[in-house]
């Protein structure tokens, strides 16, 4: 997550100043709202597109895995976007609860960070160890075989 982070932050940066530019936005409270629907937008563009051309962002590559369908299929369009959706699971529920109670300070990130690290318990209900997001979705991450490896190894 944290290696997809960094090469987002580009992606979001080239995105944010493309926007700010366009619609010339002085200051950043002016088109705010505007701004998060569409960095939500390009984020969801970026999964969805690399999800379905291949099954691998580029820090999957790195990682060698890939999402496929349970049966091991490539993943459509519209599996893709309701793994994007249900992928935001893992924090708007614990920004929503901090919100509703009017959560100051350090309470801000608690309540978050207890959400993410529930949410990452969930892998240990599903037998194969998938997250919730990906049961829901019909989903599985699976890891690409070592290719190096098999290559040296027949030397």
């Amino acid at each position: 997550m944290v290696y997809e982070a960094m090469l987002m932050f580009g992606v979001l940066f080239i995105s944010g100043y493309l926007f700010s530019t366009l619609l010339q936005q002085r200051h950043a409270l002016y088109l705010r709202h505007a701004m998060q629907d569409w960095l939500f937008l390009v984020i969801g563009i970026y999964f969805v597109w690399f999800w379905t051309h291949g099954g691998q962002t580029l820090a999957m590559k790195t990682w060698r895995i890939r999402l496929v369908t349970r049966g091991g299929q490539p993943v459509g369009v519209m599996r893709a976007v309701g793994r994007y959706l249900l992928s935001w699971l893992w924090i708007f529920p614990g920004l929503a609860v901090s919100w509703m109670i009017g959560a100051k300070t350090w309470m801000l990130v608690l309540i978050p960070s207890a959400n993410v690290l529930l949410w990452a318990l969930t892998a240990y209900l599903d037998p194969q160890r998938q997250f919730l997001h990906d049961r829901i979705a019909g989903t599985r991450i699976i890891r690409m075989p070592d290719t190096l490896a098999k290559g040296a190894a027949n030397k």
